[in-house]
C-alpha cells in the first residue's frame, strides 16, 4: 500500500540508463505489483484466520504474516512514490508539482484511512492514517540523492528504535484505538502524536521502509541481475536479523526482560504474549534489551531488518520470475504473476473492502470460510476490473486527485513565472493563459 495503486515509469528510465523496452516495463510493473498482490492477500488472511491455536501458540498465518504484511506495504509504497516520480532525484525545477501530487496522495489516503477507522471496531490498527502521515514524511526525500536515502533508512531502522525507547516514556499513553474523525476534532495535537510516535506504526520506524523501497525502486528492475542480487540480498538480511536477535535475546536479553518485567508496567501474561505474537508498535522502556527481541510490530531493530529483508526478498522472488523461459513453467508462472499483479494494482480499494467486510453483518463465515470467500473474491474481482475498466474505485479517484493538483501547480508555477516578466518587461500576462496538458 501507499503507492498502492501501479504507477508508469518515466519511459526514459533513470540517468545514464538506456530506456526500458515495453516488455521490460511491463515484467518489472508485473514484479511489483505481485508483491502488492502477495502483501495484500497476506493481510486478509492474517486478519481473516486467529492468531493463536488451542494451545496458545502462534498459527501459521500469524508466523507467516504479522508484521510482514504490513511492512511490505510501506516498503512498496516506497517504491511506487520512486516510480511515480521518475526513478531519479527529483529536479528542483520539478518540486512544487511533484510535492502538490504526492501531498495530495497521501492526504486522499489518509482521509480514505480515517472513514475506514470510524467504521472499524474489529482490527483497532486500519493502516492508512499511518501510512498518510508516513507517506508526507518521505516527500523530503524524492529530491535526494539515492546513497543519502540509503544512509537515511539504515540509520532510522537502527538508531530510530533507540530514539523512541528514549522519547516514550515522556510522551503521553497511546489510546491505541482507531484514529477517527472524531478524535481529530477533539484531540488532534494527541491523536497526531499516536500518529506519528506513539501508536502502531511510529513514523522514524516506518519511514526506514519508505526510504528502503525509494532507492529499490530507482534500481533498474526489469534486469534480472537485480532481481537476483534483491532476493539474495533481502534473504541474507532476514536471517542475520533473525540469528543476531536468537542468539541476543536467549543469551543475555530474556534474562535481562525478565528482571525487569516489574518495572515494565505489564503483567506475566503480557510480557509473555509481546514475546510471542509481538507488540503495538513499541516494547517496553523498562530495559535495553527489549530492542533485541524481533517479535511483530515491536519496532526494535531486528524486527525492522527482518521484516525489510523478507519484503526485498519476496519483491526480488517475484521479479526474477517473471524471466523464467522454461517452456512448461513460463504459462503457469506468467498466470500466477498476472493474477498476484491484478490484485496488486487494486490494494487501496480491496484493502478498503476487507476492512468494511469483515466490520459488516455479512461476515458471518468461520474463520477459514471467511478467509476463502474473501481471497476467491479478490482474486476474481481483480481480474475482472484489471481486464475492464483498468483500476480500481479508490486508486482512480487518489490517482486523478494528485494529478489534477499537479497539473494546477504546473499551470500556477508558470503563471507565476510569467507575471514576474511581464512584470520586469512592463507587460501584460492574462491569467489563466497558460494550460498544461
Amino acid at each position: 500500500m501507499t503507492q498502492l495503486a501501479a504507477q508508469r515509469p518515466d519511459p526514459a528510465g533513470p540517468a545514464g540508463t538506456a530506456p526500458a523496452t515495453p516488455e521490460q516495463k511491463r515484467a518489472r510493473l508485473v514484479g511489483v505489483d505481485a508483491a502488492r498482490g502477495v502483501s495484500l492477500l497476506g493481510m486478509v488472511t492474517l486478519h481473516a484466520l486467529y492468531e493463536a491455536d488451542a494451545a496458545g501458540h502462534p498459527t501459521w498465518s500469524e508466523l507467516a504474516f504479522s508484521g510482514k504484511a504490513a511492512a511490505a506495504f510501506a516498503l512498496l509504497a516506497g517504491v511506487g512514490i520512486t516510480l511515480a516520480t521518475g526513478r531519479r532525484p527529483v529536479r528542483r525545477a520539478d518540486a512544487r508539482p511533484t510535492v502538490a501530487m504526492l501531498a495530495v496522495r497521501a492526504l486522499a489516503i489518509g482521509t480514505i484511512g480515517l472513514f475506514l477507522s470510524g467504521s472499524d471496531t474489529v482490527l483497532n490498527s486500519v493502516i492508512l492514517p499511518y501510512l498518510a502521515v508516513v507517506f508526507l514524511l518521505a516527500i523530503p526525500l524524492v529530491f535526494l540523492p539515492t546513497w543519502t536515502t540509503a544512509v537515511i533508512g539504515v540509520a532510522l531502522a537502527t538508531a530510530g528504535p533507540a530514539a523512541n525507547h528514549i522519547l516514550l516514556p515522556h510522551l503521553p499513553e497511546p489510546s491505541l484505538a482507531n484514529p477517527t474523525f472524531a478524535r481529530l476534532a477533539d484531540d488532534p495535537v494527541g491523536m497526531l502524536t499516536e500518529l506519528s510516535l506513539t501508536g502502531f506504526y511510529p513514523s522514524p520506524v516506518w519511514l526506514a521502509y519508505m526510504c528502503a523501497g525509494i532507492v529499490i525502486g530507482r534500481l533498474n528492475l526489469a534486469k534480472i541481475r537485480t532481481a537476483a542480487v534483491l532476493l539474495a540480498g533481502g534473504a541474507v538480511l532476514a536471517v542475520a536479523a533473525k540469528t543476531a536477535s536468537s542468539f541476543l535475546l536467549h543469551r543475555y536479553g530474556l534474562a535481562h526482560i525478565w528482571s525487569a518485567q516489574p518495572a515494565s508496567g505489564l503483567s506475566v501474561a503480557q510480557t509473555n504474549d509481546l514475546l510471542t505474537f509481538g507488540g503495538n508498535g513499541y516494547t517496553p522502556s523498562s530495559t535495553w534489551w527489549w530492542l533485541t527481541i524481533d517479535a511483530p510490530h515491536t519496532s526494535t531493530p531486528f524486527d525492522i531488518l527482518g521484516t525489510t529483508g523478507i519484503a526485498v526478498a519476496v519483491l526480488g522472488l517475484l521479479l526474477l520470475l517473471g524471466h523464467v523461459n522454461v517452456r512448461y513453467l513460463r504459462q503457469l508462472i506468467a498466470a500466477v504473476l498476472v493474477t498476484l499483479a491484478a490484485v496488486g494494482s487494486m490494494t487501496l480499494s480491496f484493502y478498503a473492502a476487507h476492512v468494511m467486510f469483515i466490520n459488516s453483518e455479512y461476515d458471518t463465515y468461520s474463520a477459514t470460510t471467511g478467509c476463502i470467500v474473501q481471497l476467491v473474491a479478490v482474486v476474481f474481482i481483480a481480474l475482472a476490473v484489471r481486464y475492464t475498466v483498468g483500476r480500481g474505485p479508490l486508486e482512480a479517484v487518489v490517482v486523478a486527485l494528485a494529478t489534477r493538483a499537479r497539473r494546477l501547480s504546473i499551470t500556477w508555477t508558470a503563471e507565476q513565472a510569467a507575471a514576474r516578466r511581464s512584470t520586469r518587461n512592463g507587460g501584460r500576462i492574462v491569467a489563466g493563459s497558460v494550460k498544461v496538458r
